[in-house]
Order: C-alpha cells, then sequence, then structure tokens
C-alpha cells in the first residue's frame, strides 16, 4: 500500500474496509443506549451489504460458513442505529438497539463473565 492511499484510508472521508485473508471484519455490536459490549463477529462482503441495506445486523458465521442475520432464528435481532469505522477501515462498531438478548444463551451480552484468577465469575447486572 502506498502512503498515498494509506493516508486516504487512515484519514479521507472514503470508505474503503480493509477485509483479512479470509474477507472478513470484526464487528463489534454495542447496544447504542447503555453503551455495553454486546457481542464480537464477523462481516464480509455481503454481510455488510446487508446491513447497509436493511439496518438489520448480518454477519458472516465461519462456523457455518454463511451469511446469517442476527435474529433470524430467535427474533432478537439488531437495529443497526450508527455504523463507527476504526482507523485503518479493518474493524467496525455497531451502534445498536436490540430486540433482546444478544447472545445465544440468553444473556443480554455474550461478555457476561469476567476473568477472576484462573476461573471466571458471573457478572451480576
Amino acid at each position: 500500500m502506498t502512503s498515498s492511499s494509506r493516508a486516504q484510508r487512515e484519514q479521507g472521508t472514503a470508505f474503503l474496509p480493509r477485509f483479512d485473508s479470509q474477507g472478513l471484519l470484526t464487528a463489534i455490536a454495542v447496544d447504542s443506549v447503555s453503551k455495553d459490549v454486546l457481542m464480537v463477529a464477523f462481516m464480509d462482503e455481503a454481510a455488510l451489504a446487508k446491513t447497509r441495506e436493511t439496518g438489520l445486523a448480518h454477519f458472516h458465521s465461519r462456523s457455518r460458513g454463511r451469511l446469517w442475520m442476527k435474529g433470524e432464528t430467535s427474533g432478537h435481532f439488531l437495529h443497526v442505529e450508527e455504523i463507527r469505522v476504526d482507523c485503518d477501515q479493518d474493524a467496525l462498531v455497531l451502534l445498536v438497539r436490540p430486540d433482546g438478548p444478544a447472545c445465544h444463551t440468553g444473556e443480554s451480552s455474550c461478555f457476561y463473565r469476567k476473568l477472576d484468577g484462573e476461573g471466571l465469575e458471573r457478572i451480576i447486572g
């Protein structure tokens, strides 16, 4: 990458997403009101395009090898209110309004435990 194209990506106004070698970007879903981190997933070009088109969070499922919409089976959709792009455009923060729990376990966030010594402790609240 030339220094001018790097500068354009890092400081310019053009959206130039930088997908990794597997064609993915990291996407972090954050509750737009509470600012709690809800989940981390990955987006490919199709997921990003579908999210922008519909306003509902779509991701690339690495385990299923396909596009999926968060909430397609649970009904717990993530309504995307804003997409923030990091400095080198290889990660996104989705500010979302969740329709229910974000985690497949039924927890409001996938981050419901913290490291405590060598074990995990449930976060209360």
